[in-house]
C-alpha cells in the first residue's frame, strides 16, 4: 500500500512538471556545468574562450547542439560551417569532448542553459573580479603562489607541481603533467578568460583537486598578473630543462632498479640458503 501511494505521488509530480515546465535539475547537472563548462563559457556574462551560451538554443537547433556537445572535434573535422565559425571566433581554440558526456546529459545541460537564460542574472554569469590595473606587486605575489613559496589559502597544490613557464631556470623548471602556461594569458584570451579558468579549472586531473580546494578570490588576480607577465616576456623554451627532466627520470629509474636488485638478491640468498641447508640434511640423513 505504501509503495502504491509513493508511486501515485511521483506520477502526480511528473504531471505537474509536464504541465507547468517546472525545471527539476539535479545537482549533478549543475556541478557538471561548473566543472566542465564554466571555465570557457558563461550564461549571460559575455564571451570567455568560448561563446556566451545565453539563448544558445535560439541560435542553433537543439539536434545540432547535442551532436556538437557529444563530438565537437568530429563536427569540426566534417567541415561544418557553423562549427568553423565558432572556432574562428574563439581564435582557433578547439572544444574537446568532456568526460562522462552522453545524450541524456547533453539534453539536460541544454535544459539548464535554457532556464538560466530566462533569469535576469544567471548563476553562471561569471565571477565579478576587480578590474583595477595589475601592479608589479601583483606579479611578485603571483610568482610566489605559482612556485609554492606562498601556500594557497584553501590548501590546494601549487601550480609548479604540474605546470611550468619558460622563464624558470631551475633544475627542472616545473612540472610536466599539465601544459606549459607561458602563453596561457593569450591562449585564454586575456584577463577574463584566464580568471574563469583559474576559478573552475577543467580536466580530469585538476577538476577533482580544485573542487575540494578552490583558489581563493584574492589569489586569482596575482596569478593572472604573473601569467600575463609571462606571456608578455614570452621567453623561449630551454631545451636544457627537458634534458634535465629526462636525465632525472632516467636517474630515478636506475636508483629504483639498484634498490630492487639489492632487496631481491637478499631475498634470493635467503631462499637459496634455506634450500641448501635442507638438501644437506637430507643428504647426510641418507648416509
Amino acid at each position: 500500500m505504501a509503495l502504491k501511494n509513493h508511486s501515485g505521488i511521483l506520477f502526480k509530480v511528473s504531471i505537474i512538471v509536464a504541465l507547468f515546465h517546472i525545471p527539476l535539475f539535479s545537482q549533478d547537472v549543475v556541478q557538471y556545468f561548473k566543472t566542465n563548462c564554466a571555465s570557457c563559457h558563461t550564461i549571460g556574462g559575455g564571451r570567455l574562450t568560448g561563446p556566451d551560451l545565453k539563448n544558445v538554443t535560439q541560435r542553433q537547433s537543439r539536434e545540432w547542439l547535442v551532436k556538437w556537445i557529444l563530438d565537437p572535434e568530429g563536427i569540426l573535422n566534417s567541415g561544418d560551417p557553423y562549427a568553423l565559425k565558432l572556432q574562428k571566433e574563439s581564435r582557433g581554440a578547439i572544444m574537446r569532448r568532456t568526460p562522462g558526456i552522453n545524450q541524456d546529459l547533453a539534453n539536460a545541460l541544454l535544459n539548464l542553459i535554457d532556464e538560466e537564460s530566462k533569469k535576469e542574472k544567471s548563476q553562471f554569469a561569471g565571477t565579478r573580479l576587480s578590474d583595477r590595473p595589475l601592479l608589479p606587486g601583483d606579479i611578485e605575489e603571483g610568482r610566489k603562489l605559482f612556485t609554492g613559496q606562498k601556500a594557497l589559502i584553501n590548501g590546494g597544490p601549487s601550480c609548479i607541481g604540474c605546470h611550468h613557464v619558460n622563464s624558470f631556470n631551475g633544475i627542472l623548471g616545473g612540472g610536466r603533467l599539465g601544459p606549459n602556461l607561458t602563453r596561457a594569458y593569450a591562449r585564454l584570451q586575456g584577463r577574463k578568460g584566464l580568471s574563469a579558468w583559474l576559478i573552475a579549472p577543467p580536466g580530469l586531473t585538476m577538476s577533482p583537486v580544485f573542487k575540494e580546494h578552490p583558489l581563493d578570490e584574492k589569489e586569482i588576480l596575482p596569478l593572472v598578473a604573473f601569467l600575463k607577465n609571462e606571456t608578455e616576456k614570452d621567453a623561449p623554451q630551454s631545451s636544457a630543462l627537458m634534458i634535465n627532466f629526462i636525465l632525472f627520470g632516467l636517474g630515478g629509474v636506475v636508483v629504483l632498479l639498484v634498490l630492487f636488485d639489492l632487496i631481491w638478491s637478499r631475498r634470493f640468498k635467503g631462499v637459496r640458503q634455506a634450500l641448501l641447508k635442507e638438501s644437506k640434511q637430507i643428504f647426510y640423513s641418507k648416509r
